[in-house]
């Protein structure tokens, strides 16, 4: 069975005129197989739309290949773009002047769906999507959330077994943000789709992804297994509970010894969060604690989320370039 994408030293490289070149993506090497959800995550700026954009044989690469299910998107590209349907950044494969309906009927034509099955899908989306009502109504007359509903259609409409997703909840509300993420889950767990997601609410892509890729100025810095790659950072996180919801508090806990730590209150308590600096153990803040006589509750390990692990690597990653 063939990889799902395989990426071969894949880089985009754009000229300036009057500066040097910009080097957007570079060396990139990615193997994602049938039916697995994968993080691929970064800052702004670091290569992930125009990684996404190459994939989908919308930007062409200075170097390297892109292949989904075995078809490379530039020697064969028809096949390729039937293997994958895509979400981007702001709606953008969509168009405004047309209606919902006609969107789906003219991208599924486009990935070689006609007849009855056109239609048949067609209409099975917009009602789960709950826009049945609205298929003759132009798309530049709906909201964002029910504009990003129509773009999600629009690239599931020929059952793609690949779907890549680049920022889907951009700029959505609570509750058209939830039918999204309800959505790829559905498309993950129940139709076994390979899922790329790229997104900056890291909780959505700790839940969704079994696997993340994050990557800086172009290039990767981790491939791991969201699992593993939480515990890797597990044993330096310790959560601390204080009975004690002074506003001075934090001032106080400032002092101590830990990485990037995250004070919160809760119920009249204060919860503090974070990874210990490197050579203090656990007993030289508890007894660093005793001298600035903080009534401690408890103290346990904690696991770090998905975003403190992010904002841990990309930092270390950038203290690393000369």
């Amino acid at each position: 069975m063939p990889t799902a994408i395989e990426l071969t030293q894949l880089s985009k490289t754009y000229a300036k005129r009057g500066s040097p070149p910009l080097q957007a993506v570079a060396d990139l090497n990615l193997t994602v197989p049938p039916g697995q959800v994968i993080g691929f995550l970064g800052p702004n700026g670091a290569g992930k739309t125009t990684t996404i954009k190459m994939i989908c044989g919308l930007v062409e690469p200075t170097t390297g290949h892109a292949q989904l299910n075995g078809f490379d998107v530039r020697r064969q590209r028809s096949m390729a773009m039937r293997q994958v349907g895509a979400v981007l950044e702001g709606t953008r494969n969509i168009y405004w002047r047309l209606s919902a309906w006609q969107n789906l009927l003219y991208f599924g034509r486009l990935k070689g769906v006609g007849g009855r099955v056109l239609r048949q899908r067609a209409e099975g989306l917009l009602k789960e999507l709950e826009l049945w009502e609205r298929r003759g109504d132009e798309v530049k007359e709906f909201s964002r959330g029910m504009q990003q509903k129509v773009a999600i259609a629009c690239a599931l409409i020929a059952d793609p077994p690949i779907v890549l997703l680049d920022e889907p909840t951009l700029g959505l509300d609570v509750h058209a943000a939830r039918t999204v993420k309800e959505w790829v889950k559905q498309l993950a767990r129940t139709q076994g789709k390979t899922i790329v997601l790229t997104t900056h609410q890291l909780d959505m892509a700790e839940e969704l992804c079994e696997r993340v890729v994050i990557i800086r100025q172009g290039e990767m810095v981790v491939d791991e297994p969201t699992a593993k790659l939480l515990s890797l950072f597990q044993q330096e996180y310790y959560e601390l509970r204080f009975d004690l919801a002074d506003a001075t508090l934090a001032d106080q806990l400032a002092t101590l010894p830990l990485v990037h730590p995250t004070v919160t209150g809760e119920n009249g308590q204060t919860l503090l969060t974070g990874a210990l600096a490197e050579d203090v153990t656990i007993y030289q803040l508890l007894a660093q604690l005793e001298g600035h006589q903080i009534p401690l509750l408890s103290v346990k390990r904690a696991q770090p989320n998905l975003e403190e692990v992010f904002v841990e690597v990309t930092r270390t990653k950038t203290e690393e370039r000369p």
